[in-house]
């Protein structure tokens, strides 16, 4: 999805999350979003105030992640039981 959306030419890719949500966080990191920063109370969910975090990815760090995720993905990349032999890294 995210080469898509730059290939249609936008500038910018965001992920939003609760900033409570430390797997969505790590996620996000791992996949190369850079945090821009936390949106304090966003919203109220289930009774409580939510703070949402921020990350992007932006147009001229796309050329970096997209050679990333095309080697973490090359069929190389994984054993005769499906099992990845290299982590992404994201940068």
């Amino acid at each position: 999805m995210m080469k898509h959306v730059f290939d249609l030419g936008y500038r910018r890719y965001e992920w939003k999350c609760d900033a409570l949500n430390a797997p969505s966080r790590r996620a996000a990191e791992r996949l190369g979003f850079t945090f821009e920063g936390t949106f304090r109370q966003a919203f109220v969910y289930k009774g409580r105030n939510r703070d949402t975090a921020w990350y992007s990815v932006i147009d001229s760090e796309w050329p970096v992640l997209e050679t990333a995720f095309r080697a973490w993905l090359d069929p190389a990349n994984f054993d005769a039981d499906g099992r990845q032999r290299r982590r992404l890294r994201g940068t």
